[in-house]
Parts: structure tokens; sequence; C-alpha cells
């Protein structure tokens, strides 16, 4: 059933960002409810590598993307958000103290403020141009993430690009595949250097093939089962690399959806904000996160963290009007309980 709901401030994106967003809100009171067009919160941190290490969390050296994930939800859960998964927000218009929106599923949602923490937007993989592609998605044989390493165990993998995604699951799964195949058509490579020398030190130990210059040309299997990848050279010289499954990470196709039609101050797929706010043209919107721009903006989770709580202080005046913030350290007013 379609949800009807008023609340103080619709959250619009259920990655980190957005997540954080909820405790903040919540700590100075305020109601959230949380869209996502996915099914299940963490934006690109679950649907696009949960397993990976994030490096950059204050007071975590070293955590997976999942488990940053599961403890957002976790600092959230004290607030009691309204989760609404698996739909997008399709309108956004204004009325006297707020605005009203609906979504995909025929949601209504009434609030005070808007928070867009939407990543990059609606997002998908860049998908190669091979015959019969679809029925090797459909069987998992060709996929664009990688969300549990084991199911690549003793697997003849066969990755292509050049980026950061690319290389490090190649150094990741060739621990466990049976054969990592690196296919790309220049022997330099779009990632950290430290990852590149690390790639190039494996593939002289032997523990990497790589298929370079070629590009993906084919695939041969049938039903769905994947045998083996066809790759060439821009000369036309060809060659099959026995594969059970084939890892194309040529990047996401990345768009703002419907958010591009409201009015919003959109520079290049990101929406401008004012930096000591992050509030949009619109008064009583808001953009954090990677979809937000500003000068001297930095595309990371943590300066998202920061963004959330500017936002959720500059919102107060509009949920309590009249009432003064007094600013409290959290270690001082412990976890209030949502009015």
């Amino acid at each position: 059933m379609p949800a009807k709901v008023e609340t103080d401030v619709a959250i619009i994106g259920a990655g980190p960002v957005g997540l954080f967003a909820v405790f903040e809100c919540g700590m100075l009171r305020m109601k959230s409810v949380v869209i996502d067009a996915l099914d299940a919160a963490g934006g690109q941190c679950s649907a696009l590598y949960p397993e990976k290490p994030i490096f950059d969390i204050p007071a975590h050296p070293e955590i997976a993307a999942a488990d940053l994930i599961a403890a957002l939800e976790k600092q959230a859960a004290p607030f009691h958000p309204l989760m609404l998964l698996g739909r997008r927000v399709e309108t956004l218009s204004r009325r006297d103290g707020g605005f009203d929106l609906t979504t995909s599923e025929g949601d209504s949602i009434a609030c005070k403020a808007v928070i867009i923490a939407a990543g990059a937007g609606a997002f998908g993989p860049n998908r190669p141009p091979l015959e019969g592609l679809p029925a090797y998605e459909a069987t998992g044989a060709v996929r664009y993430m990688v969300t549990r390493r084991e199911d690549f165990r003793a697997k003849r993998v066969v990755i292509a690009g050049g980026g950061d995604s690319a290389v490090d699951w190649a150094l990741s799964l060739k621990q466990i595949a049976a054969k990592v195949t690196v296919v790309h058509r220049r022997d330099k490579f779009r990632c950290a250097p430290e990852s590149a020398a690390q790639l190039k030190a494996a593939a002289e130990r032997g523990e990497i093939e790589m298929a370079i210059p070629y590009q993906l040309h084919g695939l041969q299997g049938e039903g769905g089962r994947l045998t083996g990848v066809e790759l060439a050279t821009l000369k036309g010289e060809t060659k099959l690399v026995p594969a059970d499954v084939l890892l194309p990470f040529y990047g996401l196709s990345m768009e703002l959806g419907p958010i591009a039609d409201w009015g919003l101050g959109v520079e290049h797929k990101h929406i401008k904000v004012a930096p000591s706010t992050c509030e949009t043209n619109i008064p009583g919107v808001y953009a954090i996160g990677d979809i937000a721009t500003y000068p001297g903006k930095l595309k990371l989770i943590l300066q998202g963290f920061s963004e959330a709580a500017m936002a959720a202080h500059a919102i107060h005046p509009r949920v309590f009007p009249g009432e003064a913030l007094h600013f409290e350290y959290s270690t001082s007013k412990g976890l209030p309980v949502a009015g």
C-alpha cells in the first residue's frame, strides 16, 4: 500500500550521508523519512562494493563498506526513521510551511524541509556492447559489481577495465579465483599508483594474466552459461580466454532523474548549494554529499557527514520556528527522542 506520511524532514537517498542525516536531524528532535530507489539502504557502498575497505573514515583505520552502512543504520535507529525503499521521488511541490513529495510507488510525503543526499543520482553500469549480453547477466555470468568474494572461488574470472575498481578487484580475487585475466586497451591504468605497481608485480609472478592491448569482442557459452570471452585488438587480432565470469568495470552512467526538473541550480549534474548551510536555490531544500557542489568541495564521505550536520542545523528553525537552538555536544546532551 502506498504510504501517506507527514514528517519534519524528507531525506532523498539512503547512502552513508543520507543515513547520517537521519542521526543529525534526530539529535535536533526532527523526524525523518528516507526515500531511495534501491531496495536496501547503503547506496553505492551496498550496491557496488560492500566488501571493499574504506580507509578515510575517522576512528576506523579500515572498515568494509557494508560494515560502515550497518553502523550508520544502528546509529540512526534510535530515531526510528521511516524507510521507503525501492521507489524514486518523482515530484516536489511547495506548499505553505513546506513541501509535498510523491514517489513512483504512489507514496505522498508532506514535510517541512527536504535534504537531497542522492549521491550521484540514479546510477547504473556502463554495459559493453556485446551480443547476447542479457542472457549472461540473468545468470550472473556477467556482473558489474562484487558483493561476495566467495562467489568467485575457483572460478575463471575476466575483468575488463583500467580504473580503480578493475585493479582493486583483480588484486583481491586472485587470492581465491582459479584464474584472473585483466583486459585493457593499453598498459597504463587509471588507478592509484601503488595499486598499479601491485598489479604489475602480480602479473610478473604469474598470479594475474594481462590481456593488453585488447578489448571485449564477444561472449561464448550456451543458455547463459559462460565458457569464454573473446577479445580483439584495434588491428582486428582476436583471441579467446576461457572464463566462467566476466566483470566489466567501465564506470557508471549517472542521471539526476526527476530531480533535474525541480528548478534547482544544477551544474554538470550536481546541485549548487550555499557552503555554510547546504541550502539550494529553493529555500527549504538542501543538498549534501556527492550530489552537492560549491567552491572547495571534496567528494569524501566524511565531508558529506559534515554537510549533514550543517543542513540539519539550518533546517531546525523551519521545524521549530521561534525556538532558540543552543548548540550542545552529544557527550553533554546524550540521545534525545525525536518529537
